[in-house]
């Protein structure tokens, strides 16, 4: 049996706790990335704080709510699938995925993709950006050291369309990311 070694405590899910198994270690310690720590500089909505002033959310506990969410969906994925056919592989690079999907985003959330799309500003895409955070920061080192290829987690996030169960939590109309935003945007 598994221990609980952190805990965080999240307004709309309340406890998201890490236990002491290898991968559950490794997302811990990609919450202490530089690049996932400056998500808790960067507003989930935007301007929207100026007319809602409550929706002050950050893309940090967006991301451990989609993380959260996808956990729960892997769990009913694993257990309605045969024991000889889940693909634990395949679910921890989604739910890497899951976690790390916002981890390139910039100021101002999607306003600013849209400016810089216009001014042909470089690197306006966060998908495109969460890539090469993924493959060329210290998150490749801390995926790598806990068995994962960075470049699998990065690819997942681009891909436009799921391909199997496994992506379609990460990316799909029902994804863990739409079903926390969803619920965290209206609650604030």
């Amino acid at each position: 049996m598994a221990s609980i070694i952190q805990r965080v405590r999240d307004p709309l899910h309340d406890l998201i706790e890490f236990n002491d198994q290898e991968f559950e270690r490794t997302m811990w310690k990609l919450l202490q990335t530089e690049a996932f720590q400056r998500l808790r500089r960067i507003r989930q909505l935007g301007f929207s704080e100026y007319t809602f002033p409550g929706a002050t959310h950050t893309r940090f506990a967006h991301s451990l709510g989609v993380f959260h969410t996808a956990r729960q969906l892997m769990s009913i994925i694993q257990r309605r699938t045969p024991t000889n056919q889940f693909k634990d592989s395949r679910a921890r690079v989604a739910l890497a995925a899951a976690l790390l999907h916002d981890v390139g985003h910039g100021m101002f959330s999607h306003a600013f993709e849209s400016v810089a799309k216009r001014l042909s500003f470089g690197m306006a895409d966060h998908e495109e950006v969460s890539s090469k955070v993924i493959q060329e920061s210290e998150i490749a080192g801390v995926l790598e050291e806990g068995g994962l290829d960075p470049a699998k987690v990065a690819t997942l996030i681009a891909r436009k369309g799921p391909e199997d169960l496994y992506d379609a939590v990460v990316s799909s109309q029902f994804d863990a990311d739409r079903l926390d935003y969803m619920r965290r945007d209206r609650l604030m």
